[in-house]
C-alpha cells in the first residue's frame, strides 16, 4: 500500500466548520482509503495526514466531500523504513 502526505489548508473562516463536519460526519472516507495520523500546525490554518491507499482514485471521491472547506495537496511519500 502507498502512502502519501496529505496537506490540507483551510479556506478562510472554515476552521470551525471543518471540526464541526468532522465531529458529525466523521472523516467520511471511502473503503480502502485509510488514515494513519495527522498533525495541525499552531494556528490551526493546515493540517497534514499520513494516509495510505492502492488506488490514488479514491482521493478524488474523499476530498469532493471536503472542498468547500479546504485545498488539498497530495504528495506521495516514501519513508525512510521503506528503503
Amino acid at each position: 500500500m502507498k502512502q502519501y502526505m496529505v496537506i490540507e489548508r483551510f479556506k478562510p473562516g472554515c476552521v470551525g466548520d471543518v471540526y464541526e463536519r468532522l465531529g458529525a460526519q466523521g472523516r467520511m472516507l471511502p473503503q480502502g482509503l485509510h488514515y494513519v495520523n495527522s498533525w495541525v500546525n499552531k494556528e490551526l490554518g493546515v493540517c497534514y495526514q499520513l494516509m495510505e491507499t492502492s488506488d490514488f482514485e479514491l482521493f478524488s471521491q474523499w476530498t469532493s466531500q471536503w472542498e468547500d472547506l479546504t485545498k488539498f495537496e497530495i504528495v506521495p511519500i516514501d519513508s525512510s523504513s521503506q528503503e
